[in-house]
């Protein structure tokens, strides 16, 4: 019996995975482990391996789609094996409701989107559009969900090419790309005499503005120097994937949480003069690829570790301190921000959390990291400064109370107690504490005691 092979659980926070590429079609053959698709999680994108071998029977999601974990992605049998015994085994309904065929061995994974195309005399004949539109299953939900975002009346879709003559999505938009009285006459229901005018008469909202357009005479275009169009080319997309969860995570941090920004400067005298000697240092000592980032985080990880406070979490109401630091590191990568976890950052070496934290970076860059790695974090550092940023108010990655922003290292005047004008370079901290737990004088302290870390790092780094 063929086998249906689902979408796994990559990681345990995660809840569906967006398709980017198949890389096998209907019809080839694939063993265990094989590669299937590459897909792409709310943290990373990775490849999903099938569980069986045989030939691939059925493929049920497009590129694009955002398929639930656990939910079938693919059907592997025996050649000219029909798929649907084992579809119906596992309880395969359909995608999000879509009561339409699944491609098989004699189709490609497009096949829908072909058959959707087919010229209208190649579907059955319709007895009329009254009884099609009466018909159950006379429209698809994408269709009736498009159709009524615009004020269509989906009876008024006359035109199906769906199979028997349903209405599909690309109908309605059809109609909304037509627009004129085709689109007036279906915002209106193709009805007379129901409009929302005075007697149920129509009138001119119920045509639409392309009705009125239609009729208007034009008014000559405006002219001015250089005639630019107006907007201009426009591009737009739904979010999806990693930057989708960004935006709902972002929302949610500040509905959520009491955040606050405190800043303060510090002495970066020390850190240049040590990150140049450890850059010349030996390179068997393994502390040459040290960067002013991988001290200043060293140096915040060991003020979280003293503040217990900042180093926690707040979850309906109850307060959890860590006694481990475990720091996440903002990482700037071509899917957008990704967090991954330094774990135990408070127990390590500076040798040992700079070569962390840099794989760590990598794997995220890369899209190989594992989920499980891009949550967790108990306080959280990101840093800016290399964008020459001065100052910027980080947002908290919740449950999580404080995130240290990092800023560039920046000269400033300084006056001597004698009144002799001078240049220092100083370094600029960002931090954004949940004011429900952390008060101002609280967040003082921290920044006190992180200021001294990063005065004395030579000294810090021994800790």
């Amino acid at each position: 019996m063929a086998s249906v092979v689902v979408m796994p659980q990559l990681g345990n926070s995660v809840e569906s995975c967006l398709i980017i590429s198949w890389q096998v079609n209907v019809g080839d053959e694939v063993a265990v482990d094989g590669v299937l698709c590459e897909v792409e999680t709310d943290k990373a994108s990775m490849e999903v391996p099938s569980t069986a071998a045989g030939t691939v029977l059925a493929i049920l999601w497009e590129e694009g789609d955002d398929v639930p974990v656990k939910d079938p992605i693919v059907v592997v049998g025996d050649a000219g094996e029909d798929p649907q015994p084992a579809l119906d085994a596992a309880g395969w309904k359909g995608k999000e409701g879509e009561e339409e065929d699944v491609p098989t061995s004699d189709e490609g994974p497009h096949a829908q989107q072909e058959r959707e195309a087919a010229p209208e005399s190649e579907t059955p004949d319709m007895v009329g559009d009254v009884e099609r539109v009466a018909a159950t299953g006379a429209s698809s939900p994408r269709a009736r969900n498009l159709a009524g975002s615009n004020n269509i009346d989906i009876n008024a879709v006359t035109e199906g090419s769906g199979p028997g003559g349903r209405v599909i999505e690309r109908d309605v938009r059809a109609v909304l790309d037509a627009g004129g009285t085709t689109l007036a006459a279906a915002r209106a229901g193709a009805l007379p005499g129901e409009g929302t005018g005075l007697g149920g008469r129509v009138s001119t909202a119920d045509l639409g503005k392309e009705a009125t357009t239609a009729e208007a005479p034009k008014a000559a275009p405006f002219t001015s120097s250089g005639a630019r169009e107006y907007p201009g080319p426009t591009t737009s997309a739904p979010l999806k994937g990693i930057r989708k969860v960004i935006s709902e995570r972002m929302m949610h941090s500040l509905a959520s949480s009491a955040q606050l920004t405190y800043t303060s400067t510090a002495n970066a005298a020390g850190l240049l003069a040590m990150r140049k000697k450890l850059k010349n240092s030996p390179e068997e000592l393994g502390l040459n690829k040290v960067t002013i980032g991988d001290l200043v985080g060293f140096a915040a990880t060991k003020t979280a570790a003293k503040h217990a406070n900042h180093n926690a979490h707040l979850e309906d109401g109850t307060l959890t301190t860590f006694e481990n630091v475990h720091l996440g590191l903002a990482v700037d990568t071509p899917r957008g921000l990704l967090v991954p976890t330094l774990r135990n950052a408070s127990q390590m070496s500076l040798r040992e959390f700079s070569a962390t934290s840099k794989d760590l970076a990598y794997q995220a860059i890369d899209g190989k990291i594992n989920p499980d790695l891009l949550g967790g974090a108990t306080f959280t550092v990101s840093n800016l400064g290399g964008f020459g940023i001065e100052s910027f108010t980080p947002l908290l990655n919740v449950p999580q109370v404080a995130i240290l922003g990092v800023d560039a290292i920046f000269p400033r005047a300084t006056i001597d107690e004698d009144g002799n004008v001078g240049v220092e370079q100083r370094i600029g901290f960002s931090l954004t504490a949940d004011h429900r737990v952390i008060d101002g004088a609280d967040a003082a302290r921290f920044l006190q005691d992180l200021v001294k870390y990063i005065e004395n790092i030579d000294i810090t780094a021994l800790g």
